[in-house]
C-alpha cells in the first residue's frame, strides 16, 4: 500500500532541502547551465513550481497542464527570473500542494497525468518527491544522487524498472546491487542480461542521469533504454 500521507511529509523534506540549497546561490548562478541539456538552473526552479501546480490541478480533477506548449511557454517565461523570486515561486507553490494533499479526498480514485497517462491519486505525491530529488541533482550544485534518501532510491528504481517492464525494445534484464534484484523489459523471454551496480548508479541510468558506463554488464550489451 502507499502511504500518501508519508509520502508528502517526504516531499516536505526534500524542498526543504532544496530551497536551503538554492538558497546560497546567487542571480548569476541561476542564469547558468543545468545538468539538463538546454536548461539553464532557471529553468529548473521554474519547471518544479509549474509542476506542483500541476499536480494540485490533477489532484483536483483538473487537466495537468492546458497543453505542452502552454507548459513550456510558462517555463521559458519563468526561467530568467532573479533568485529571490525563484525561491518564492518554489516555495508557494509547494505549500500550494501540502495543501491540496491535505484535503479529505478518495487516495485510491484514478487520476489522468500528462499525455493520457493515468494513476492512481495516492501515488502522485511519490511521483512530486520523483521531481524535487531529481531535479535538485540536476542543479549541478553539490546534491547528487548518492545523497538523495536510500528509501527513495530504491522506491524510484523499482518504479522505473516496472516502467519499462513488457517494452518491447529492451530486453528481458535483471537489475542488481548485490542485494537485491528488479527485473525489466520484454516478459515471457527468459532473462538474457543482468546489470548490477550501486544504487545511485542504477537509478542514474534508469532515470536518463548517468550514461550507466560504471554498471558492470553480462550476457550482451547494457540495453538501450527509451526516453522517459
Amino acid at each position: 500500500m502507499i502511504d500518501h500521507a508519508h509520502d508528502l511529509a517526504s516531499v516536505r523534506d526534500a524542498t526543504d532541502r532544496l530551497l536551503t540549497a538554492v538558497a546560497k546561490l546567487d542571480n548569476a548562478s541561476v542564469t547558468e547551465p543545468s545538468r539538463l541539456p538546454g536548461w539553464s538552473r532557471g529553468h529548473v526552479l521554474a519547471h518544479l513550481a509549474r509542476n506542483a501546480d500541476a499536480l494540485v490541478n490533477v489532484l483536483r480533477g483538473r487537466p495537468m497542464y492546458v497543453s505542452g506548449e502552454a507548459r513550456d511557454a510558462d517555463i521559458e517565461r519563468d526561467a530568467p527570473r532573479p533568485l529571490d523570486v525563484q525561491l518564492a515561486d518554489v516555495r508557494d507553490s509547494a505549500a500550494r500542494f501540502q495543501e491540496a494533499g491535505a484535503a479529505p479526498a478518495d487516495w485510491s480514485r484514478t487520476v489522468e497525468l500528462r499525455n493520457g497517462v493515468t494513476d492512481t491519486a495516492s501515488r502522485v505525491p511519490f511521483r512530486r518527491w520523483v521531481e524535487v530529488e531529481l531535479h535538485h541533482v540536476d542543479l549541478g550544485i553539490g546534491y547528487e544522487l548518492e545523497d538523495v534518501p536510500e528509501e527513495f532510491t530504491e522506491r524510484e528504481i523499482a518504479f522505473l524498472a516496472d516502467r519499462f517492464t513488457g517494452h518491447p525494445d529492451v530486453p528481458p534484464t535483471q537489475l542488481t546491487d548485490g542485494t537485491r534484484v528488479w527485473t525489466t523489459g520484454r516478459v515471457g523471454e527468459a532473462f538474457s542480461v543482468t546489470v548490477t551496480g550501486s544504487p545511485a548508479d542504477l537509478l542514474g541510468w534508469l532515470a536518463g542521469r548517468r550514461d550507466g558506463s560504471t554498471l558492470r554488464v553480462g550476457n550482451g550489451g547494457l540495453p538501450e533504454l527509451p526516453p522517459l
